[in-house]
This record gives structure tokens, C-alpha cells and sequence, in this order.
């Protein structure tokens, strides 16, 4: 009885570390999804538009992002043709550090 009782202990526990990686795995995903829709304004204006700046830190707030970074994003206006870099960095679940980049060609 005691061994039945501590084998279900141990795989509630492994349970909830499963569910906790999978929200972890699922606000990644959401991260990427926001990132990728942002760099392709960005192919279109050239930039990060201030607008489009306030909408994406709001969208990453909603999603779960704490500490958001936005250094080394694309902020002046780039010609036809060039490089243009979305990175973004912060935390999610309040303790796990994470890096979105994405790098395109201004199309506009």
C-alpha cells in the first residue's frame, strides 16, 4: 500500500512538470507567432514603427513576456532592400530566459 502510494506521489509530480513545460512550449510558440507578424510590417514600413512598437510589447505582455527587451531591433527606417532584425528577449513563467529573432529584407 505505502509503494502504491508513493508511485502515484511521484507521477503527479512528473505530471505537473509535464504541464508546466508545455504552457512554457505553447507561450513560445505564441512568441514566435506575434514575432513573425511584426517582421512582416517591418518588411513593409522598413522599420519598427513606434504604433507597431507600443502593439507588440502589449501583445507580448498578454502572452506572458516579463522583462521584455526589444535591443537591437530595426527602429530607422531602412532602404528597399535591407536588413531589417526583430529580437526579442525577456522571460516567461517569471524565470526562464528566452530570444525570438527574426531577420528579413525590407520590401517596401
Amino acid at each position: 500500500m505505502l509503494a502504491a502510494g508513493l508511485c502515484m506521489l511521484a507521477m503527479t509530480a512528473v505530471m505537473l512538470s509535464y504541464i508546466n513545460s508545455v504552457s512554457l512550449v505553447f507561450q513560445k510558440a505564441e512568441v514566435s507567432q506575434i514575432a513573425r507578424k511584426y517582421i512582416l510590417r517591418m518588411e513593409t514600413t522598413g522599420e519598427l514603427t513606434d504604433a507597431d512598437r507600443y502593439a507588440l510589447t502589449a501583445e507580448l505582455e498578454q502572452a506572458g513576456v516579463t522583462r521584455l527587451k526589444l535591443d537591437g531591433t530595426t527602429v530607422g527606417r531602412v532602404k528597399y532592400g535591407g536588413t531589417i532584425v526583430l529580437l526579442i528577449r525577456g522571460e516567461l513563467g517569471g524565470k526562464y530566459e528566452f530570444e525570438e529573432k527574426k531577420v528579413s529584407t525590407a520590401k517596401h
